[in-house]
């Protein structure tokens, strides 16, 4: 069992479809929407952490390149940049999921993607522009 976070770019022409659906039916995967920017007539996007067995994850992401949805991974997609970051730490309390955190010993702020869903809290609350979000 494996679980990856993924961005899907819905073309303006699929956003009404049950295409997420059939991930679950005929795939056997659990998903959870961590983002999803959805507006009638204009591209869509779905950030998703996805759970179930390889080969059926494989199989769901085959699916969704034929239906002409775009995936992305998300670990590539958030970025800290340590030229600009001055360690303030004003991004630490506000994100959700503890994917910014201070090193007791080295005192830096530190980004771990794993932890990270991408809602770009850090993005608006840095002062200095070291977080950046790409979709």
């Amino acid at each position: 069992m494996s679980k990856k976070r993924i961005v899907l770019h819905f073309p303006k022409e699929l956003v009404d479809k049950s295409i997420v659906y059939k991930l679950v039916k005929d795939f056997n995967l659990e998903f959870n929407i961590l983002k999803a920017e959805v507006n009638p007539k204009e591209e869509g996007l779905l950030v998703l952490e996805i759970k179930g067995d390889e080969d059926d994850f494989n199989k769901g992401i085959e699916y969704l390149n034929k239906t002409g949805v775009r995936i992305q991974p998300l670990s590539q997609d958030v970025s800290m940049d340590r030229a600009k970051c001055v360690d303030c730490t004003a991004c630490i309390p506000l994100c959700p999921t503890k994917a910014l955190v201070k090193n007791p010993e080295t005192l830096e702020v530190e980004f771990v993607k794993e932890k990270c869903i991408a809602c770009g809290i850090c993005v608006h609350v840095c002062p200095y522009k070291a977080m950046s979000i790409v979709f």
